[in-house]
């Protein structure tokens, strides 16, 4: 199909059917009639570099709430999936978002960060021994399962103090909660994230009373004693952006570490370079962010109308920020089709941009670098051993199941 054959509309419906396996080719479609267009009364779609960091930065552009809940879905308070995330950081906008963010930004502080790089090493190291175990005389292992799900799921529950015998329950319920993230309306979709995150809420719950009881160094104690205190901090806001820390941040990373992999399969004279190369893995992860990011769109919508660099969005219309097409732009990229980690300049929208820039990127972005070169130094044969098989969603793109071989 030639390029600007099908209309913007079509091109969006059809990323979440036929375009589930491969987006790229339908952005394209998108910014053939332009790099900010109108999708239909009341939505437009921002597939442009610029377009999008404008987008994300303009304050005037909110994202979604429960305001604009009540604009376009008004049955959504019927699920607890979608409760659950109004009352997080993540779907909430100034002056509530700026307090969220202040009260859970200092444990995402570069210094703080750089802290738990001995502990990711030591995690790693325990998960690469398990991975050798499992895959013992070439026997085929799901990467996913064995490593890159457990890994940042360890850390983060590490940092909000989560016993180790909890963590593979929560991997088991994640991927339906985050089912919400993907703007879904269809109440049968909802179903499943909406029981998991009730189990979650009666988890966490029993969690804060523990700590309240008996406060320990994480962050779950921190928060608790904010909240007790009378520091600004709700019993929803806080369960809220629990949930948001423990499944947002460990699915972005589980799929992001996957996609790094998948794409050293393809270029096996790049990983030579990350098992030799000390610092190529920075470069490395930063081009995987850009090329096969793991959160492939957001959104925003105007509480007026809003100029944005010659284009009128209307008041009450939804701006979607096709992050994955900006990271993909010409005019920003020379070949953006080209996996080129030695490209220079690289700066990827993957994480956002502006107040709702993701806290957790600076500590998914050192797991990766970290985790990447100690796999293929460990297994210098390790190689798919079957096809990978990608999550049914759009917003979120990512692997379930990643066959390889390690001995």
């Amino acid at each position: 199909m030639a390029t600007g054959t099908m209309q913007p509309r079509e091109a969006l419906a059809a990323l979440v059917g036929e375009g589930l396996r491969d987006p790229y080719p339908l952005y394209e479609e998108i910014r053939a009639h332009g790099d900010l267009v109108r999708i239909k009364p009341g939505v437009m779609a921002a597939v442009g570099y610029d377009e999008c960091d404008r987008v994300l930065r303009d304050p005037r552009l909110r994202v979604q709430d429960g305001d604009s809940f009540d604009l376009f879905y008004p049955q959504w308070r019927a699920h607890s999936s979608l409760r659950a995330y109004t009352d997080s950081m993540l779907y909430s906008n100034p002056p509530a978002h700026t307090r969220l963010r202040r009260l859970l930004r200092g444990e995402f502080t570069p210094r703080r960060v750089a802290g738990y790089e001995t502990a990711i090493e030591q995690i790693t190291d325990r998960l690469l021994d398990s991975l050798a175990e499992a895959g013992a005389g070439g026997a085929a292992v799901d990467f996913i399962a064995e490593f890159a799900s457990r890994l940042p799921i360890a850390v983060i529950s590490g940092l909000l103090g989560v016993p180790e015998r909890d963590q593979a329950w929560f991997r088991a319920i994640a991927a339906d909660v985050t089912t919400a993230l993907e703007g879904i309306t269809n109440a049968s979709r909802l179903a499943p994230a909406d029981a998991a995150m009730d189990d979650l809420a009666v988890y966490f719950d029993e969690l804060i009373e523990r700590r309240r009881r008996c406060p320990e160094a994480d962050l779950v104690s921190s928060l608790v004693g904010v909240h007790d205190g009378g520091g600004g901090l709700g019993r929803d806001e806080l369960v809220g952006n629990m949930m948001l820390l423990l499944t947002a941040g460990f699915e972005t990373t589980n799929f992001f570490m996957a996609h790094a992999l998948l794409l050293s399969f393809e270029h096996p004279g790049l990983a030579d370079r990350l098992r030799a190369e000390p610092g190529f893995a920075s470069a490395y992860a930063e081009e995987v962010l850009r090329f096969e990011p793991p959160v492939q769109a957001t959104s925003r919508w105007a509480g007026a109308d809003v100029e944005l660099l010659g284009t009128t969005i209307p008041a009450g219309t939804k701006v979607v920020a096709i992050l994955a097409a900006g990271n993909r732009d010409p005019r920003r990229y020379r070949e953006p089709g080209r996996f080129d980690p030695d490209r220079p300049y690289t700066a990827p929208l993957t994480f956002g941009a502006g107040g709702h820039f993701c806290l957790g990127a600076p500590l998914s972005r050192l797991e990766a670098r970290i985790a990447l070169p100690r796999l293929l130094r460990r297994f210098p044969r390790i190689r798919p051993a079957g096809e990978p098989v990608r999550r049914d969603s759009w917003v979120g793109r990512g692997i379930d199941h990643f066959p390889i071989a390690v001995d």
